[in-house]
Order: structure tokens, then C-alpha cells, then sequence
């Protein structure tokens, strides 16, 4: 140690302290290049241009696979995404095809961006949630058929599908907060505020395009696509939750009611003009029966049974039958609240009136007629006293028979050379009554003593 000492030149303390800072500098320098050369592993040794030509033959899954490898890679595979290479190679555009050309044989395009969600996920892992829907955003925002109002044909177009699968799969397993987030950040991207506001105040189909718009964005892109009830019960939630309930019924028709089938807009006179059936009815059904379920932990029983007492007069006042067939889809709890509730507030003309209903639908659609009769013993059981009870079977009674005059009157008013089912309801209504009645029957011969 001594000779070596001896065999240098003296330097001055205060230069030599500065080139010990200067030299230990350099080296920080070096390890920082090495360590991020060696997190690209055997990419370091290709230029970045051959790099992206190695990514062509990748599938996007593969793709997303390698971006879990290392920060450093990660990053280069951010930059990738946002080349014109990468945009055309990753974001495929004709989804006006059910197959797109040069891709494997039985991939879809919705499959497609499936893949693409994972490989977003992973590489913005690291990122805030705000960060990483900036990013979205700014590789998304020039796909027109991923915009509410961007494509000139939405009911053909896999667009929105395909912005669906995408938005599922990114946000999976990401808590509520960062689904706030992101349900915000959608609502402002789309304008949904402005737009829902003006077919929700405006004349019934006086904006058909634009109502086919909404319900086309957020049944593909918000609703369709979750796995868990919980997950769709928030999204709709969110959907709902921030206008009145007058709108809130307006929203749901348009979102989850009948459509035509030539043209795809929302047919508003379906309830008012006559009897309809269970395929026009199913999504309202289902999407009560979601509110309804524990999932949705924003709504109580009271405000999804007057969503639906609301729903009952959009855009007029629904038929009688019609209202008893959601009833019916809608499931037994939904069912039995929304007739205690009629109960309880000593409605038993129009509860009696519901339950006839309830019969002729159970008799037109073959459901068991015992269901009718079960229903009708819980109801009972709501009323306070015995005179409360007896006078809404006093009223039911009354219901059949007025009823029964009514399409009689009908029938014999009708032409013989029309079309007309006057006739037809006629006899289900009769047919209805008398199989209410003989499971009433059963019942009361089951529970009386032999002898």
C-alpha cells in the first residue's frame, strides 16, 4: 500500500475529491444502462427497429406475455403500441365483417380485443388508473366505431362489441373506486350527460336515432359483457342512479325495452296498443330482477318497485295484461313486493284487477295455475284484519266477472269478417278462471279434515 502511494503523483485534495464524484458518476451511469439492457434479456442486442419486426410474428398474447417480463420491456412495448406500425397491426378496424382477412382461421375480432385488453392491462399496470385511461384513450380516440355517434351503421358494427370485451377485460379485478373512475371518465369521453338528458325529456321517440345510439353504447360497451351480476348491477347503477326516477324508467325502456326488428329503434306504443309477449318483456325483467337482487346493494326494495310502478305509464299507462307478464318474469319476490305493496296501501280494486290478470297470463303462456293460487295466499296474509282480507277477495271475485262482461260485450260488438281476438281472449279468460278456481278447490279439499 505504501509503494503504491509512493509511485503516484500528488494531486491536490480538493481536485482529487472532484474527480472521485466525477468517476463514481460515470459508473452510476453504466449500471443504470446495464441493469436496463439486461432487463430487455436477449432483446438488448437488436436495434429497435428489428425489435418491432420481431413483435409482427407474436401473437397479441404472446405480445402481452412478454410486457410482464421487465419494466424496461413493458415500456418499449408502450411505445410500440403507439407507432403507426403497432396501431395498424393491433387495432383491426373492419368490424363490419364477422371475419377479418389475414388473421387465424376461427379467431374473431371480438377475440382480438380480448387479447388487446389483456395487453393494455399489463402494460399500464404500473400507471394511476387516471394515467392509464389517458393512455387508452389516446391510442382508442381515432377507432370512429368505438365513438357513441362514430359509426354510420351501429346496428351492423362489431365497434362497440368490441370496445366492450376491451374495457372488461382492462378493468377486471379493479376495485370500485377505479370503476368510478373509469364509468366517469366514459360519461364525460361520450357526452352520455347531454344526450340522455335529451331523450329522456323529450317526446317519446321524437330522437329515435339518438335513443338507438344510447342503448346500442351501453348495453355493448357498459352492460353485455361482465361475467358477475355484481359487476352489471353496478355499471347500471351507475347508469341509473344519477337522474329521477321519472327519467330513471324512461332510461330503462330505452335501454332494455322492445325494438323493431327492421330497423332496431325502441317501439314505445308496444305496452299501450295491445298484448305482447315474453320476448319484448325479458329485458326489462331482467334488468329489474338485477336491481332487485342483493348484488346491487344501492337500491332498496322500495325504490325498484316504484322504478317499476313507474315503468308501468312509459310513454302512457301500459295494459293491464302486459303489466302482470314483467310481473310474472320478473320473478316471485319482485312479484309478491310489488303486490304487498298494493296491499298495504289498501289498493285491493286495482291488486284484485292485477290478479286476474296474473291468471289470464299464467293461462295464455301455460304457466301452472297453483302459482296463481300460492301468490294469492302470501298477499292475504298481508292484510291487517279479516275484513281487509275478505274484501279483496270480494274484489277479485268482482274483477272476473266484470271482466268477463267486458269481452263478452266485445265479442258480440265484433264483425264476423275481421280479424279479431276478442273471441280468443274470451275463452282464456274463461278457461283462466275456471283453472284458478279448481286449484282453489284442490287446495281447500287437501286441508279439510277426512272423514
Amino acid at each position: 500500500s505504501s509503494t503504491m502511494s509512493s509511485s503516484c503523483p500528488s494531486v491536490p485534495s480538493h481536485r482529487h475529491r472532484r474527480s472521485s464524484r466525477r468517476s463514481t458518476g460515470c459508473w452510476d451511469a453504466l449500471d443504470t444502462d446495464s441493469q436496463a439492457l439486461s432487463a430487455l434479456g436477449q432483446f438488448q442486442t437488436l436495434p429497435l427497429e428489428i425489435f418491432h419486426m420481431v413483435l409482427k410474428y407474436l401473437s397479441v398474447k404472446d405480445i402481452s406475455t412478454l410486457s410482464m417480463v421487465s419494466k424496461t420491456l413493458s415500456q418499449h412495448l408502450i411505445h410500440y403500441i403507439s407507432t403507426s406500425a403497432g396501431t395498424r397491426r393491433l387495432l383491426l378496424q373492419d368490424f363490419h365483417n364477422l371475419e377479418l382477412p389475414g388473421r387465424r382461421e376461427g379467431a374473431s375480432v371480438l377475440e382480438h380485443y380480448k387479447s388487446l385488453g389483456l395487453l393494455f392491462k399489463r402494460c399500464t399496470l404500473l400507471l394511476p388508473t387516471r394515467d392509464r385511461l389517458k393512455y387508452v384513450h389516446k391510442v382508442l380516440s381515432e377507432v370512429s366505431c368505438f365513438k357513441l355517434s362514430g359509426c354510420a351503421s351501429p346496428l351492423h358494427c362489431l365497434g362497440l362489441k368490441c370496445y366492450g370485451v376491451f374495457l372488461q377485460i382492462l378493468t377486471a379485478g379493479w376495485d370500485e373506486l377505479e370503476c368510478h373512475r373509469v364509468f366517469n371518465f366514459l360519461w364525460e369521453l361520450s357526452n352520455l350527460a347531454r344526450k340522455v338528458q335529451t331523450v329522456v325529456s323529450s317526446r317519446a321517440g321524437s330522437a329515435r336515432k339518438l335513443e338507438l345510439r344510447i342503448r346500442l353504447y351501453c348495453r355493448r360497451v357498459l352492460l353485455n359483457h361482465w361475467i358477475h351480476r355484481s359487476d352489471s348491477a353496478f355499471w347500471l347503477t351507475r347508469i341509473l342512479k344519477p337522474w329521477p326516477i321519472v327519467n330513471q324508467a324512461r332510461l330503462l325502456y330505452i335501454i332494455f325495452g322492445p325494438v323493431s326488428s327492421l330497423d332496431g329503434h325502441v317501439v314505445w306504443q308496444k305496452m299501450v296498443e295491445g298484448p305482447t309477449d315474453e320476448t319484448s318483456l325479458k329485458g326489462l325483467a331482467e334488468a329489474i330482477k338485477l336491481l332487485y337482487g342483493t348484488e346491487a346493494r344501492e337500491w332498496t326494495a322500495d325504490d325498484v318497485i316504484s322504478l317499476v310502478d313507474e315503468l308501468s305509464v312509459v310513454p302512457q299507462e301500459w295494459l293491464m295484461e302486459n303489466n302482470a307478464r314483467l310481473l310474472l318474469l320478473s320473478g316471485n319476490n319482485i312479484c309478491f313486493t310489488f303486490m304487498a305493496s298494493k296491499a298495504v296501501n289498501g289498493r285491493a280494486v286495482e291488486l284484485a284487477r292485477l290478479m286476474v290478470f296474473m291468471t289470464l297470463v299464467c293461462e295464455k303462456d301455460l304457466y301452472c295455475m297453483d302459482w296463481v293460487v300460492r301468490m294469492m295466499q302470501k298477499v292475504c296474509r298481508v292484510f291487517s284484519t279479516p275484513w281487509e282480507r275478505n274484501n279483496f277477495l270480494q274484489c277479485l271475485e268482482n274483477a272476473f266477472a266484470h271482466m268477463l262482461m267486458d269481452m263478452l260485450q266485445a265479442v258480440l260488438a265484433g264483425g264476423h269478417d275481421e280479424e279479431d281476438n276478442s273471441f280468443l281472449n274470451l275463452f282464456h279468460l274463461v278457461n283462466a278462471q275456471a283453472n284458478f278456481h279448481k286449484e282453489i278447490l284442490y287446495l281447500a279439499m287437501r286441508s279439510s279434515p277426512s272423514t
